[in-house]
């Protein structure tokens, strides 16, 4: 691994700090580094507050560092902003500073940055230098990266199944799979997505919170449910105010209060239909935890991008309802937690992301 690759994984490495609270912004991560030393560290921290550059480049001139920056080299996980959004332009303060080397470890896909964060700097005479571990830095944000390149949200299926491929009763009597150790990991994921989405069975038959209260209940991904003619009860756990919840249905609008309807185009599938309704609200990623039918539509569209599969290994249930199948997988990841097996899979069809040209 060179020098430049070394500090670009530990900007990689701090960008993972601001997974699950900066979506619909991208994970970034920053280091400042002079005479071979770091003098400075930074990632986004929230969504809305400073990038990861203006934090590197503020713990730097804290220390007492400012002196030092004209002879640094500033590392950035994803190409510097170039336009006003709710902060003003990164490339200007590194502009600013008189940082005389960028090295970037990929293009910005958004259409208000690609290319023209780099080209700032440039005509400012800053030596810059793209794609340092691009593969690994376009994976980490490859949430954002999907957003902006495919007019969606990252879709990640989840399920989990009994030794046998089961996934629930037929009946309304819910059936428990997956042990302890696998929920508050399952709360982790949940944690990390923008929302999470369920059909209108699972609501009804297993009455779902839908939070990750078991990992940060500080902070909660946005309720989704398909429920397209309004017949579920109000009683439900998902309507309990406690998360922003949306209801996607095909009869009313509504975007007032903690329960919102959102009407659904009625152009393409349903799935896509969900889909579109997610990107336009800047959801930049959901968790599909069910039911069958639902992830089912999922799969046969090709539309999703992971799929996370529990399967509990000492459990079989008879006459009861199948998990779904997946197609064109390609398993990624094996773990192990007591009598849960989780397998995690890719989409060949979705993966690799396509990368932005440098």
């Amino acid at each position: 691994m060179t020098i430049h690759e070394q500090y670009m994984q530990r900007c990689i490495e701090l960008a993972r700090n601001g997974a699950g609270s900066v979506a619909p912004n991208p994970m970034v991560g920053a280091v400042l580094v002079h005479d071979g030393k770091i003098i400075g560290e930074g990632w986004h921290q929230r969504y809305g507050e400073a990038h990861a550059e203006v934090n590197c480049i503020g713990q730097a001139t804290q220390s007492g560092q400012t002196g030092n920056l004209q002879q640094s080299t500033l590392y950035v996980s994803l190409e510097p902003c170039a336009h006003f959004g709710k902060t003003p332009p990164c490339s200007d303060l590194i502009i600013k500073h008189k940082i005389p080397k960028v090295v970037i470890g990929c293009r910005d896909p958004f259409e208000e940055v690609n290319g023209k964060g780099i080209e700032k700097l440039k005509a400012a005479g800053l030596e810059v230098i793209v794609d340092v571990l691009k593969e690994e830095c376009v994976e980490l944000n490859k949430r954002f990266f999907t957003f902006h390149q495919q007019q969606r949200p990252y879709v990640i299926l989840k399920w989990a199944q009994t030794k046998n491929g089961i996934i629930g009763f037929k009946s309304a009597e819910r059936l428990r799979i997956s042990n302890e150790f696998t929920n508050r990991l399952v709360h982790q994921w949940r944690s990390e997505e923008a929302a999470i989405l369920v059909g209108s069975n699972t609501a009804l038959l297993d009455n779902p919170q839908l939070s990750n209260r078991y990992w940060d209940a500080a902070k909660q991904p946005v309720r989704l449910v398909v429920d397209r003619q309004l017949k579920l009860s109000s009683s439900l756990k998902l309507f309990n105010g406690e998360a922003a919840t949306i209801v996607l249905n095909n009869v009313q609008q509504s975007n007032e209060g903690a329960v919102q309807y959102e009407q659904l185009s009625g152009n393409g599938s349903v799935v896509q239909q969900v889909l579109q309704a997610l990107h336009q609200r800047k959801l930049n990623s959901v968790l599909v935890e069910g039911g069958a039918e639902l992830l089912q539509h999922f799969i046969n569209e090709g539309l999703w991008d992971e799929a996370r599969i529990i399967t509990n290994e000492e459990l079989i249930v008879t006459d009861a309802v199948k998990a779904p199948l997946l197609q064109n997988e390609l398993q990624t990841e094996i773990q192990q937690l007591g009598s849960d097996k989780i397998c995690w899979y890719k989409n060949k069809l979705q993966n690799p992301i396509i990368h932005p040209t440098s």
